[in-house]
């Protein structure tokens, strides 16, 4: 690498923590998905629009950030948008689902992508080209949607009661989404891709029973297809998957990554049982986006020194908010690169106080109507908070008018503070009167109305 201490690639040492040798520095990957553009000042729908555009930003990232591992689009749409599902666009964030072709429909699909569909010409022509630029420094990641989030594209929140009321048919559809899954991965691998990266958000909120009962079989098949291709993988997931971190490992994969949600060290001991590498966590919102390049640093440095270094791959918790501040990433490279001079350069470092006393809370105990309120992470971009703050939204309609609802998106500083002052452990979470509900599990509609009934029933 052109601007590394150490004598390999960055390429080879994300391969050696990938066969889990030991290394002499811990790699670093940025998600750099939307963001990527700002470094160009396009914005993030041009970038996943124009394969020029993405191709200069894509260059630009791995010029600025020196990235041992670099995704070449973070979008978990690309898959949905081809199988019927309209899509929400959005200047600064990767677009959301709009629309569920199978909404109120047991039907399962047989269409499977071809390389002329969608975006993918774009796409695959990217990768060719970013494989020719940099593939011989840099280690090239392909992300595909896993067969659960992308079968909740299609279904929508009704997959959540599917796991009850239609069994059967739930595994026919992640048996479908899960060829449409192999098919993007040979597409990928084809076009040069060194890790094949399979993101799931929706795998936070399942519990471990549902996890081995519904998708374990979908998950071990898709990792297995990728060995076979020869290539390495990651099991990308979003959310509080404490729980879910071992069933995920028995999928075997070659890597887990793991988002601000979950502590590195908790996930670290059970996936160095498995001999499995760990990435993550730097925080998106408090240290990315609002904190400062110190801070960015501290937290860098706190994972060096509290995790064993093998099996280990330093990388924001997801895809970076589109106005992350360049400074901030750069101290996290500096914090990598050098730690002990960043050690000696935060000696007199303090971290900045939250004032809690800006914020407000509801009287809870007289409120009008009840109040039902989505902590997440940004319903724009995390498609678990999506899912969440659509069940609340579809809750709240079918009760015509009696009941408020609020989303505090925790990428603004205020929503930061109140996040901290009521205590919320894990995003997403959804709140009623007050009283904490849903913790990074997704209730059904059935469900979600009839708690929402019990507070007006109070």
């Amino acid at each position: 690498m052109s601007n590394s201490p150490h004598k390999i690639t960055g390429k080879e040492l994300l391969f050696a923590v990938m066969r889990h040798e030991e290394t002499p520095l811990v790699p670093w990957v940025p998600f750099a998905g939307v963001h990527a553009g700002k470094l160009k000042g396009y914005s993030g729908r041009e970038i996943l629009t124009n394969g020029k555009k993405l191709l200069e930003s894509l260059l630009m990232v791995n010029e600025v950030y020196d990235p041992d591992g670099q995704p070449i689009m973070f979008d978990l749409q690309v898959e949905a948008e081809i199988l019927g599902c309209k899509l929400l666009w959005a200047d600064a964030a990767p677009p959301s689902v709009a629309s569920h072709p199978l909404e109120g429909k047991l039907e399962v699909p047989s269409y499977l992508p071809e390389r002329t569909d969608g975006r993918l010409p774009l796409i695959l022509d990217t990768m060719q080209r970013m494989k020719a630029a940099v593939g011989d420094k840099t280690a090239l990641y392909g992300l595909v949607t896993g067969p659960f989030t992308l079968a909740s594209h299609l279904r929508g929140t009704d997959i959540f009661l599917d796991s009850v009321d239609h069994v059967d048919f739930l595994n026919e559809l992640q048996t479908y989404t899960t060829q449409v899954c192999l098919r993007m991965i040979d597409l990928y691998v084809d076009a040069g891709m060194d890790v094949i990266a399979v993101v799931d958000p929706l795998v936070s909120q399942v519990s471990p029973r549902h996890f081995k009962r519904f998708l374990h079989e979908h998950f071990a098949k898709v990792f297995a297809h990728i060995r076979e291709r020869g290539v390495f993988s990651s099991f990308f997931v979003c959310g509080d998957a404490t729980k879910n971190i071992e069933a995920m490992c028995q999928t075997a994969p070659d890597s887990i990554s793991v988002d601000e949600n979950i502590s590195m060290a908790t996930a670290k001991e059970i996936t160095d049982r498995y001999n499995i590498a760990l990435g993550g966590n730097i925080p998106l919102t408090t240290r990315m986006l609002l904190g400062t390049q110190q801070d960015n640093m501290k937290y860098v440095l706190d994972l060096l020194d509290t995790l064993s270094h093998r099996n280990l791959i330093i990388a924001p918790g997801c895809d970076m908010p589109y106005d992350v501040p360049i400074q901030n990433v750069i101290g996290v490279i500096q914090a990598l690169r050098e730690p002990e001079a960043t050690r000696l350069a935060l000696q007199n470092y303090t971290a900045a106080e939250v004032d809690l006393s800006s914020v407000n809370l509801p009287d809870y105990d007289n409120l009008p109507r009840p109040l039902v309120e989505v902590f997440t992470l940004d319903s724009d971009t995390c498609a678990a908070c999506g899912y969440m703050l659509g069940a609340a939204k579809r809750a709240v309609a079918e009760l015509e008018g009696k009941v408020d609802l609020v989303e505090y998106k925790f990428t603004l500083p205020q929503n930061v503070a109140r996040v901290m002052k009521m205590g919320i452990q894990h995003l997403p979470s959804l709140y009623i009167n007050g009283e904490l509900k849903y913790s990074s599990i997704i209730p059904s509609n059935r469900e979600l109305v009839e708690e929402i009934k019990k507070a007006l029933h109070a």
